[in-house]
């Protein structure tokens, strides 16, 4: 059996009668399927790098997965910065130094708000529709006919999507940095008076370049995680239909926590360089 083959066969589950045996097979499982996201994350960046490359398939995928992503992603961004601003607006207000809530907003938005907005909202859609859609073709054997064919599945179904959330996830992420200070500057003008002039004074005043890539990179990371896991979800849907379902809830389920977790790291990491 070949190795793309071997990866889409999700481990054997384990029945053992002792507490203790149960234990340590679950968590063999779980290591096995580290190991095997692992392994696909390698063929897909391989596979990647590597010609024929198919530009056609990626911009279907930024088409479907990107564009039909963009009225959630507004709105995520608009209230995000609306929300922030306010609460921003009413606390410095408390110490009289509201004029320099464009600052703070900025620098939430930027570094932390929006890129983790952005992979929560719509990567839970973008993540659960690509195990949805490839979980449907595993279980009606499309994936097989494809490898029957002598094509390759992870070249033809995975790399496409990967790369398209590579790009995608920056891509929206900046996107909210724009429309979450617009929004924040339209709000703390009607509520609290302050100027856009003066808001957005404050906000280029403390505003880095790296304060702006460390979102941008958060974004290509959550991208990332996103795809890889809503690929091999898919791949190794079990039991029809309702294993699909599953795979869609576990998707989304492991896509919150792995982002949350990724972004812990990232932020000890850009903080400390």
């Amino acid at each position: 059996m070949s190795t793309d083959a071997q990866l889409t066969q999700p481990p054997a589950e384990v029945d053992t009668s002792s507490g203790e045996d149960s234990f340590t097979g679950r968590m063999k499982e779980r290591m096995e399927r580290l190991g095997s996201i692992a392994l696909m994350t390698g063929q897909v960046f391989t596979r990647a790098l590597s010609p024929p490359y198919s530009g056609s398939a990626f911009i279907y995928q930024l088409e479907a997965l990107g564009v039909r992503s963009l009225p959630i992603a507004l709105l995520t961004a608009t209230f995000a910065g609306l929300v922030i601003s306010l609460q921003f607006g009413f606390f410095l207000a408390r110490f009289g130094v509201q004029y320099t809530v464009g600052r703070v907003v900025v620098l939430t938005l930027f570094r932390e708000l929006s890129p983790v907005l952005i992979a929560l909202t719509v990567g839970a859609r973008v993540g659960s529709g690509i195990a949805a859609e490839l979980g449907s073709m595993t279980v009606t054997e499309q994936v097989d006919a494809i490898r029957a064919l002598g094509a390759d599945p992870l070249r033809k179904l995975v790399v496409p999507r990967v790369l398209a959330c590579f790009v995608l996830a920056p891509a929206l992420t900046v996107l909210a940095d724009v429309i979450g200070m617009v929004a924040g500057a339209l709000v703390v003008n009607v509520q609290y008076g302050i100027g856009f002039n003066l808001f957005f004074k404050g906000a280029l005043d403390v505003i880095l370049m790296s304060d702006f890539l460390s979102g941008v990179f958060k974004g290509f990371v959550f991208g990332g995680i996103i795809g890889i896991v809503g690929c091999f979800k898919g791949l190794t849907v079990q039991n029809g239909t309702e294993g699909v379902g599953r795979a869609t809830t576990e998707t989304v389920a492991i896509t919150s926590v792995t982002v949350c977790l990724a972004d812990f790291f990232i932020t000890k990491l850009t903080l400390s360089l």
